[in-house]
């Protein structure tokens, strides 16, 4: 029956924005190690930059971002005096000249900078990096907390995508998770960018929030396709309260099962194909029109991209960084990240250095969260005797399915449509350092 086979591969697993993921780095990469990566790459080399801003006005219930509220702006004003410290620091480890063709803020909420910080900040990323005028240009937004002022800010540094959460519409929903957010002010936003020239608009939506049904989330979504967004992403919250203490003010008892998990998500799937949306992996929808539908898909701490840059820097407390040797992260407290950055060195705390096997496994899995395939035959390619052991575990795969949740290939195997839901959880059988450290995943869907 499905639903033996919902709760067979609904198990919690990590949601591999990366390999080996977030708790598995170490103190023994730190900043000497960061220094050596930044100088190795060459001005041939693109560059994509993701700036956090781990401020908001108010702290959701449902959150799981490394984020604080305040509603005095002196922290916030300290903390840009730090970041554009960094800012600096980062920019002169690395060569002249290295392109940037992506850039991101994240948060918390960026908007809880003022106008003129928002300014200040992207005229420095300006001056230090040479950024493409044609590349992306992200920011996440709520649209709770903002100004015209805001607006005109954003788009005078190059902005041209802007993401807004949402979650959900339901009143009822909303005073659950702690975030109330009218339909007209999400579409007042909407309005306002667009009249100032950004056309590409995402959405963020969560399912299996308390009290949510089958039927509110479809309410949600007719009135979010109102928008006519370019890109939606659908995320199945996360409920661990014992890491996060502010789910604890979500009722538990309020969550939805596994099953209606499991047919929230089906559901809104379906409803967004059938309006034009293209499926992208695992919770993200693009229109045709949309270079998330046409150009190859990429996965990184931002979730599915087309960003094909060679080294990912992190800016800004807790931030995560990818190059080719491997992981940095930044200190995840913000009084510390200040106190590393603004005595003159870089932020980094810990990483990981990535070994052949690692590298092969997360190729691997990357592969399957964006295309749904394992191809033996790509994967010998590009890493040679270090594919052997992930091969291997693939053909165990195919061999224990009894499920029919893949389909053997000549190369290898596809995930079928059934096992499409759960393809963390087959990511999950090539992770080699999975259950070897005490730590909450999500729920496979």
């Amino acid at each position: 029956m499905l639903i033996d086979i919902v709760r067979k591969y609904s198990e919690p697993v990590p949601r591999y924005t990366s390999y080996p993921t977030a708790p598995h780095f170490s103190a023994g990469v730190g900043e000497a190690a960061y220094r050596d990566w930044l100088a190795a790459l060459t001005p041939a080399d693109t560059l994509s930059l993701y700036l956090h801003v781990p401020y908001c006005r108010d702290l959701c219930h449902y959150c799981g971002c490394n984020t604080k509220a305040t509603h005095a702006y002196a922290p916030v004003a300290q903390y840009v005096h730090a970041l554009l410290a960094e800012i600096d620091a980062v920019a002169d480890c690395l060569p002249a000249g290295a392109r940037v063709g992506h850039v991101h803020w994240g948060g918390g909420s960026p908007n809880v900078l003022s106008a003129e910080d928002i300014s200040t900040i992207g005229a420095r990323l300006h001056a230090r990096f040479a950024i493409e005028p044609a590349g992306e240009h992200a920011v996440e937004i709520d649209p709770r907390r903002l100004d015209g002022n805001q607006v005109d800010a954003f788009v005078a540094i190059g902005v041209n995508r802007v993401s807004l959460g949402v979650q959900d519409f339901d009143p009822e929903v909303q005073r659950a998770i702690g975030r109330e957010q009218s339909f007209a002010t999400t579409r007042s936003v909407v309005e306002r960018f667009r009249a100032a020239g950004v056309s590409s608009i995402n959405i963020d939506l969560v399912y299996g929030l308390p009290h949510q049904s089958r039927k509110s989330v479809t309410e949600t979504l007719a009135r979010v396709l109102e928008l006519e967004p370019d890109r939606i992403a659908i995320f199945g919250y996360a409920h661990l309260p014992q890491r996060l203490k502010h789910q604890r003010l979500i009722d538990a008892a309020a969550l939805p099962d596994i099953q209606e998990r499991y047919a929230q998500s089906q559901r809104l799937s379906r409803l967004l194909q059938r309006a034009g949306y293209r499926a992208i992996g695992i919770d993200h929808y693009a229109r045709e029109t949309d270079s998330l539908a046409q150009a190859p898909l990429r996965r990184n701490f931002q979730g599915y991209t087309t960003d094909t840059a060679t080294a990912l820097i992190g800016l800004g407390a807790s931030s995560i960084g990818r190059l080719p040797q491997g992981y940095v992260q930044n200190a995840v407290a913000t009084a510390d990240y200040e106190r590393r950055v603004l005595s003159g060195h870089l932020a980094t705390e810990r990483g990981f250095r990535l070994s052949n096997d690692d590298a092969a496994r997360a190729a691997a899995i990357e592969t399957l969260m964006c295309e749904y395939r394992f191809s033996r035959a790509d994967l010998t390619k590009r890493f040679g005797d270090a594919a052997a052991p992930v091969c291997d575990i693939a053909d165990d795969l195919i061999a224990a399915d009894a499920d029919g949740i893949v389909e053997r290939t000549s190369e290898g195997f596809v995930v079928t449509p059934l096992g499409r839901p759960f393809v963390r959880t087959i990511a999950s059988c090539f992770d080699a350092y999975l259950g070897t450290k005490p730590v909450a995943h999500a729920p496979g869907i």
